[in-house]
């Protein structure tokens, strides 16, 4: 049987099998941190995202609320200025003024991304994979840089994933063409192996970041 045949299965029962187990070990975060988020700053626990997945099939991608009420909407329609700071910045933003105290804590472990465990268990991410992302933000990112437009059309093959090559490589912060080259050669070259060294530096670079 050739790698192609049997890498999808393999994958798609690794990813069940690890996020039951992270589910399972990691219990008291969701006992915990709902309270805590409740504690911080009034809204829901949970946030969820319209991200793009395999095929480009659009589906809600959870995590647990890091931001103020109602960021979204600050974002792009109220705050003129940090809207271009965050789009100048590639769809991110170095200091975010709409992070409450406890998201940060939270972000800094990526603590934030815990539920997407539920979006793999769905099958609409996996555990290792390209980053999940808005569809406004690829539609404006390729017209910024066109010589992505091949590389999405290999991302949007595959699952997107928790983690991934880019953000464990050590090069967080960087522009949109460096992250879609990375992650279509990511897309191109899938193994288990890959997925695996990808799951093993994953804690290193999560701590990293304290």
């Amino acid at each position: 049987m050739s790698n192609k045949l049997y890498y999808d299965p393999a994958k798609r029962l690794m990813d069940i099998v690890i996020s039951l187990i992270l589910m399972v070990a990691f219990l008291p975060i969701w006992i915990v941190i709902p309270i805590l988020i409740k504690l911080d700053s009034s809204g829901p626990i949970f946030y969820r995202h319209r991200r793009v997945g395999k095929n480009g099939k659009e589906f809600w991608m959870y995590k647990f609320r890091s931001m103020v009420l109602d960021a979204d909407e600050i974002l792009f329609k109220k705050d003129k200025k940090l809207l271009q700071q965050f789009k100048d910045g590639d769809w991110k933003l170095e200091t975010d003024p709409r992070i409450t105290p406890l998201g940060r804590i939270m972000r800094s472990i990526t603590i934030d991304e815990f539920p997407q465990l539920i979006n793999v268990l769905k099958g609409e991410m996996s555990m290792v994979g390209p980053r999940a992302y808005v569809k406004k933000e690829l539609e404006e990112q390729q017209e910024k840089y066109p010589e992505t437009r091949p590389w999405i059309k290999q991302i949007l093959s595959i699952k997107p994933g928790i983690t991934g090559r880019w953000q464990t490589s050590g090069r967080n912060i960087v522009p949109f063409n460096v992250r879609a080259k990375m992650d279509a050669e990511y897309a191109r070259t899938k193994s288990l192996t890959a997925d695996i060294i990808i799951l093993l530096k994953t804690p290193q670079a999560m701590f990293s970041k304290w």
